[in-house]
């Protein structure tokens, strides 16, 4: 038995380490396929605390709850209980060995027995959930569908084989060594103890064989079948995960939210005034991804919790995160041996590499390499279109990833190559584009018509809103307001930008506007995918501001619009402009705090308040627009189910403001629905992109009777407003007539 045991444990060990360390080299080999990007190894030692600390402390994992809890003692205990496998190979030679120093001490052993157990059962628990949420009982809306189960469920039965021998050996250890009575080395696996201290010495010593060599057994047939299948995610993301969180995006560790990466070629930034002839726009073949990129592909677990998330996805459209970067990590690894090869192909088409070069590579790998990397199922496309065009970039797939892949900027590098080379997006974003280019706003109203809510304001209150440079000098200055294309042109809008200006001159805030030498941020134009748009309304709005602010104190600028807020704050600093910027609510609560707002009158109703994700998710601004609630007499807030980092999308983010919603449920529809579950009398938000998809989806459900007439979507600078200001004086009651 011992014999057997030996040669069985060490053959496995042997080929498991074997296969599985040549499967790492050549995963890679695989990642470095991908282009140069020198910005992931800046501040190693804040990137090392990052790790640090979203392994030890699970951020993303334990905001749900008990899976949290548990994937937290299987992940420990995969990497602190390595030594129960040195001691397992000790004991395939004597029955009775114990670790050198650590066996037999207390806090080890108490230690084994207490992460062995929880491990155990932490996997059990995954195994449970697992098996409750798969596609056969929950359809679509698992957020397993689409993953690959065999592999998930190996790894889980490797793991609880594993846990079950640990503890099974240590009721062996407890029997052999004659525990007679409880000890609190073995605290857990006592009951164990108990059952086998009746068998004989000989029978123990043969168990100890036996499991030990099943132990090993597992773990190296687990690393055998890792090394057979390099893109095994679900297995591999267990050391590729580290590597991924190190070189994220932000070496602060913060989620890669609110900017786009600047768009490269070769791994250097595109000079879009000068472009060199042999620049790569977009990502047109998986090699054009990074090296991050092609390391994301191979790191993700298959959780599905971005999927379960996605926006797109839990409205029956095509676009599940998940399988997005499933089908680009199995292209990655079809593809490689091409690749590797020196396979490849220049601007025009020519294959780089000779005959000789690829005589070897496998036919599966040439017909992978002729695959569209963006095409319909009848051009064997890796990825639809009907996938690339339905993200809003809501951020919800990157702010749940526990391994830190970057769904959104890998999106967006596709769309660039589709929009800029090929010019293949949704016909009606064509308008926008247009509209952009030739009247500096998505709709095409003239500029002048950007002046036209501050008429407005004067008519209806008598407020003057001046023009920075024109009729405020900037030292005069105290907040720069930029109103945003929707707020100066969208009418529902322009009812928050001049509830905004009337709080401001309420409180006597000195603030201007640019007016006319304002244009759209470009937001829209980028997350389509048309940088080179992007960077001519950005230079041109970097160059008004800054010179407006030359002479400015402080270079602070207050917007009510979060896409303007993020691309201002986050994105103008790639194109030179630093500036100071905070959203409208952010200002309003301040305002409040300082007693120069003050609501009064009371606005009675119940409220619930939806998320921007451009305001929340990818800037983490929460709680001013519910502070500001709070503080208006009569409102009952109640938050719907999805809320806070797990809002629901309004529909309008990624430039799906521009596009037909043709797949599916429309989002905004989906929004209102668990909106009007709560029955409220008002739903609030904090962008105008928000309060015109959640007003088009109200105003159906009015007409279709599903929704209180009296319901009103509104900003919540309009609720402070309404709070705020003087109500108008009841009418003095008439002189009572003496009759003659």
């Amino acid at each position: 038995m011992q014999l057997a045991a030996i040669v069985i444990s060490l053959v496995t060990t042997v080929i498991g380490i074997a296969l599985a360390t040549r499967a790492g080299m050549y995963i890679y080999q695989v990642v470095k396929t991908g282009q140069p990007d020198a910005s992931r190894t800046d501040k190693p030692v804040q990137r090392v605390k990052t790790v640090a600390t979203e392994f030890l402390g699970h951020t993303r994992m334990n905001q749900w709850g008990v899976v949290g809890v548990a994937h937290w003692f299987v992940a420990i205990g995969f990497y602190t209980l390595l030594l129960t496998l040195v001691t397992a190979y000790g004991q395939l030679f004597n029955a009775e060995f114990v670790l050198p120093v650590l066996g037999g001490w207390l806090p080890y052993e108490l230690f084994t027995e207490f992460v062995g157990t929880f491990t155990t059962l932490g996997i059990l628990v995954l195994i449970v959930i697992r098996l409750m949420s798969l596609p056969s009982r929950s359809g679509r809306k698992s957020r397993f569908a689409g993953s690959i189960a065999w592999q998930a469920f190996y790894v889980e039965y490797t793991i609880i084989g594993i846990g079950i021998c640990i503890l099974v050996l240590r009721g062996l250890e407890g029997a052999m060594a004659g525990v007679g009575s409880y000890e609190a080395r073995y605290v857990f696996s006592y009951p164990l103890v108990l059952a086998f201290n009746g068998l004989s010495h000989g029978t123990l010593v043969n168990l100890i064989y036996i499991f030990a060599m099943l132990k090993i057994t597992i773990s190296f047939a687990w690393a055998t079948t890792i090394g057979i299948n390099p893109s095994m995610g679900v297995a591999w993301h267990r050391f590729l995960g580290f590597f991924n969180i190190f070189f994220k995006r932000e070496s602060d560790g913060s989620v890669a939210l609110g900017a786009l990466r600047p768009m490269t070629s070769g791994g250097a930034p595109i000079d879009f005034e000068d472009p060199s002839e042999d620049a790569v726009f977009g990502v047109s073949q998986v090699e054009h991804f990074s090296w991050k990129g092609i390391l994301d592909f191979s790191t993700c677990t298959e959780c599905g919790r971005c999927q379960s998330q996605c926006p797109a996805w839990n409205t029956g459209k095509p676009l599940s995160p998940k399988l997005l970067i499933m089908s680009l990590r199995e292209h990655a690894f079809a593809k490689a041996p091409y690749l590797l090869a020196g396979g490849g192909k220049d601007a025009e088409g020519n294959e780089l590499a000779t005959a000789e070069q690829l005589a070897n590579v496998p036919a599966a790998a040439l017909a992978e390499a002729e695959r569209p990397l963006v095409g319909t199922a009848e051009e064997n496309g890796v990825i639809d279109p009907d996938v690339l065009w339905s993200c809003t970039s809501c951020g919800a797939c990157v702010e749940q990833c526990p391994v830190d892949i970057e769904h959104i900027d890998h999106i967006v590098d596709m769309r660039r190559y589709q929009v800029m080379i090929e010019s293949s997006f949704p016909t009606e974003a064509g308008t926008m584009l247009k509209n952009l280019e030739n009247k500096g706003n998505p709709w095409g109203m003239a500029t002048k018509a950007r002046l036209d809510w501050v008429k407005e304001l004067k008519k209806e209150t008598g407020i003057e809103v001046p023009v920075i440079g024109e009729d405020i000098e900037p030292a005069e200055v105290e907040y720069l307001y930029w109103v945003g294309c929707a707020g100066a042109l969208e009418d529902r809008a322009k009812k928050t930008t001049k509830a905004f200006a009337e709080l401001l001159h309420t409180a006597g805030v000195k603030f201007a506007i640019l007016g006319k030498e304002e244009s759209c941020t470009g937001d829209s134009a980028r997350r389509l995918g048309n940088e080179f748009l992007f960077q001519m309304l950005g230079a041109q709005n970097v160059e008004s501001l800054n010179a407006a602010l030359e002479d400015a104190p402080l270079k602070r600028i207050v917007a009510t619009c979060p896409h303007c807020f993020n691309t201002i704050a986050n994105e103008y600093p790639q194109l030179g402009g630093h500036f100071e910027v905070i959203h409208h609510t952010q200002l309003l609560q301040h305002l409040i705090d300082e007693g120069r707002l003050v609501p009064v009158n009371p606005v009675e109703g119940l409220i619930t308040y939806h998320d921007p994700c451009y305001l929340g998710r990818h800037n983490k601004v929460y709680s001013p627009p519910r502070e500001i609630m709070d503080k208006v007499p009569g409102l009952r807030q109640q938050e719907m189910h999805r809320h806070k980092e797990r809002g629901f999308c309004c529909g309008a983010g990624g430039a799906r403001m521009w596009m037909e919603e043709r797949i599916g449920k429309r989002i905004n529809t989906e929004r209102v629905d668990e909106a009007l579950s709560l029955n409220p009398d008002i739903v609030s938000t904090a962008c105008p992109f928000c309060l015109v998809m959640l007003s088009d989806s109200v105003n159906g459900k009015k007409n279709e009777g599903a929704a209180k007439e009296h319901l009103k979507v509104v900003d919540v600078a309009q609720l402070l407003l309404d709070s705020v200001k003087a109500l108008p004086e009841a009418p003095a009651e008439p002189a009572e007539t003496v009759g003659v």
